[in-house]
């Protein structure tokens, strides 16, 4: 499932070869600094969505953060789900668990040029500021990597 969703155009521009990421998210699996989930919508999966500490991986350009952010990366598989809210509904809902959970500060860094995911954050997130953005190797710039 992962494996044919990062093969789909609308993630494969943003997250890179669907090979690399597929292993990346697999070393994710067995790291302590992600927390990667699956998304359900009726008990069909829908998206990936992944959750981590910069604080705990080497040399993450998010470390000048306050203790306890969080990052967020999120994929919606299925190409004909994308354009219909689903994306800045699972950001909020998980902001919300997440903030009051006691999270500080979360970041979602999307590529300066992924508009889509930008108006998501900005639709759903009202403290989302397009401020920075961590640029990492890949065609997706940041917008995801083992940190969001």
């Amino acid at each position: 499932m992962l494996a044919r969703w990062l093969g789909e155009l609308h993630v494969r521009q943003w997250w890179g070869q669907s090979g690399a990421a597929l292993a990346e998210i697999n070393v994710a699996l067995e790291d302590e600094a992600a927390e990667p989930l699956i998304v359900e919508r009726d008990g069909m999966p829908i998206a990936y969505l992944q959750v981590c500490d910069p604080h705990l991986e080497d040399s993450h350009p998010y470390q000048d953060q306050p203790t306890g952010t969080l990052g967020l990366d999120l994929l919606v598989g299925e190409a004909d789900l994308i354009g219909q809210g689903l994306g800045p509904a699972i950001l909020a809902a998980l902001a919300d668990i997440l903030f009051d959970e006691g999270a500080p500060r979360l970041i979602v860094d999307p590529h300066p040029a992924n508009t889509r995911a930008i108006r998501a954050c900005e639709s759903r997130l009202p403290a989302f500021r397009h401020a920075r953005h961590a640029i990492r190797s890949g065609p997706h710039d940041g917008a995801r990597r083992r940190r969001g």
